[in-house]
């Protein structure tokens, strides 16, 4: 579907490059509509919805798209933000105008009401400023990430992905990344902290890549525990319970 319906010519470029980015992400990770229905809290209709940009995208689908396909979400979110101060719904229609009402002399306005125009017109005015210059720094973001020149703190908006580092040591005749001492919680797919990066430090110590040690259980790292689970003789429902904790601490 995304890759073969052609969007919008109309579509503002804000929204466009959010749609574009979020087609590429599904496309890339393989998934389908389907698959998308059944591991995300959205049905495959609503995705259609979305990646065809009949209808716009809430920040909630786009923070689960990331999580699904390991995607750094602050910059994912970022665009979005952009997009929605664009996003002007096509198939609205605007109300009928009403019937012409009579000619009479018009009220003065009153100061109150002068004010609060005023006031008005200034917010508007700030948030146009304000998503302009967003824009604007994304432009630049990808012009310098073209030429491989780019230093993320130039970009304070967009910030990377929180990494861990895995220091692994036998203590106590188990293995630990120092990141975390847990044995008994139970960690499925979408959950993040340190304790999702003390079992991708453990996956990697075991032979098997969950990807980066970001602290997210995503794609890779579901790969990887089912893998785990499958050599120590486990139900492969690539989910982290106590039984894969002990695997993994060996």
């Amino acid at each position: 579907m995304s890759r073969g319906r052609e969007l919008p010519a109309e579509l503002d470029p804000r929204v466009r490059q959010l749609v574009e980015r979020l087609r590429r992400l599904k496309d890339d990770s393989g998934l389908s509509l389907a698959q998308l229905g059944r591991r995300t809290p959205y049905s495959a209709k609503s995705w259609e919805r979305w990646l065809g940009a009949r209808t716009f995208p809430p920040r909630e689908a786009v923070e689960a798209l990331a999580r699904l396909t390991g995607e750094a979400a602050p910059r994912l979110l970022a665009l979005h933000e952009v997009a929605s101060a664009a996003w002007s719904p096509r198939a609205e229609k605007p109300p009928a105008a009403p019937a012409p009402a009579p000619p009479q002399s018009a009220p003065a306005p009153s100061p109150t009401r002068a004010l609060r125009t005023a006031v008005a017109a200034g917010s508007v005015a700030l948030v146009l400023a304000i998503t302009s210059t967003t824009l604007l720094v994304f432009r630049l973001y990808d012009a310098h990430a073209n030429t491989g020149t780019v230093a993320m703190t130039t970009y304070p908006a967009v910030q990377a992905a929180q990494v861990y580092s895995c220091r692994v040591t036998r203590q106590s005749g188990a293995w630990s990344a120092g990141l975390s001492s847990e044995r008994t919680a139970i960690l499925g797919y979408g959950s993040s902290g340190p304790s999702i990066a003390e079992a991708q430090c453990l996956l990697r110590r075991a032979g098997i890549s969950p990807g980066g040690i970001d602290g997210i259980f995503g794609p890779l790292t579901l790969r990887a525990v089912k893998a785990l689970q499958r050599r120590a003789g486990l139900p492969a429902d690539g989910v982290i319970g106590p039984r894969t904790w002990q695997a993994l601490r060996g």
